[in-house]
């Protein structure tokens, strides 16, 4: 027999431990359910310094740590594991794991979104110490620092701008002779003194992975095949992003790339699931918008319970 419960998170990110603070708080007993990548995205992040509260920063793994804590001191249950399906056809919901299947009243959907990467293993090495897939995030550390950023989109062009506030100079690299993103954003970098681009070019090879820090890439030219290295203290991935909506892609509405489409609030198309965080946000993509929309899940899913 399934195990009944008020509220099921899925996912432990900033949103889903925001959301199970709020719920517990309403006594609603959450089960927290963590995923194949517990904490999210700021498990692999090192110096946060943009989470208010945290004049000095903090490690992103002891950010995530923190929450958890005050999460269970509230009375959330949290269980290690994956899940392997839904039910959302009508309540009570089903979520199923390798070892149980539970019922919810309520199902907040907190999954996040994967950042691309280019697949090669010292960019998963440097992960968090110069090579990044967030300039907002981290830009503030490469101040005066030659950079790069890898893509040809609008997200590539907006981030190579936005880090000519803090680099001394950013090269942008892609795998083309042309860029893909939106004319006036081609233009804003074409007219920006500080970016300089690498065409027809894919990365390598991250360096120095026995150093622990980066200290430039190997570019092989796709037209002619020659190598080159290109110096830099910082490599930025903006390849794009992949929402985690394997789960519910055919019982929720989903816009043009996967995202959960959300309305009044974090109500999903239907009512009693919610969704919060970067699984339905691919706009700001923040710890602190997430926590923050995990806050508005679980209010929610009270007054759906409630009603």
């Amino acid at each position: 027999m399934s195990e009944q419960r008020d509220v099921i998170i899925i996912g432990s990110g900033p949103a889903g431990l925001t959301a199970a603070i709020y719920t517990a708080r309403a006594n609603l007993k959450p089960l927290l359910i963590e995923g194949l990548e517990a904490g999210g995205q700021l498990m692999i992040t090192t110096a946060v310094e943009n989470f208010p509260g945290f004049s000095d920063g903090i490690m992103g793994p002891e950010l995530m740590g923190a929450m958890r804590v005050q999460a269970e001191r509230f009375g959330t249950e949290i269980i290690q594991g994956h899940v392997t399906g839904v039910d959302l056809s009508r309540p009570p919901f089903i979520v199923k794991t390798d070892g149980t299947d539970y019922q919810a009243r309520a199902v907040i959907l907190a999954t996040g979104a994967s950042a691309r990467l280019l697949g090669l293993p010292s960019e998963r090495r440097l992960m968090g110490h110069g090579v990044s897939t967030c300039a907002t995030c981290d830009g503030f550390f490469y101040r005066n620092r030659p950079i790069a950023v890898v893509g040809g989109g609008d997200s590539a062009l907006e981030e190579a701008i936005f880090l000519t506030k803090f680099a001394s100079r950013v090269t942008l690299i892609h795998r083309r002779d042309s860029l893909r993103g939106s004319k006036i954003m081609r233009d804003k970098a074409a007219a920006n003194p500080k970016i300089a681009f690498r065409w027809n070019s894919i990365v390598e090879e991250v360096k120095d992975v026995e150093k622990g820090v980066v200290t430039g890439v190997l570019l092989r030219d796709t037209v002619t095949g020659e190598r080159s290295e290109l110096p830099l203290e910082g490599l930025f991935v903006a390849i794009g992003h992949t929402p985690n909506t394997s789960l519910v892609a055919n019982q929720l509405a989903l816009d043009a790339n996967g995202y959960v489409v959300t309305h009044d609030g974090t109500h999903t198309s239907v009512p009693g699931v919610c969704a919060c965080g970067d699984v339905q946000d691919h706009v700001y993509r923040q710890a602190i918008t997430a926590a923050g929309s995990g806050c508005m899940a679980a209010l929610d899913a009270e007054r759906f319970i409630e009603g």
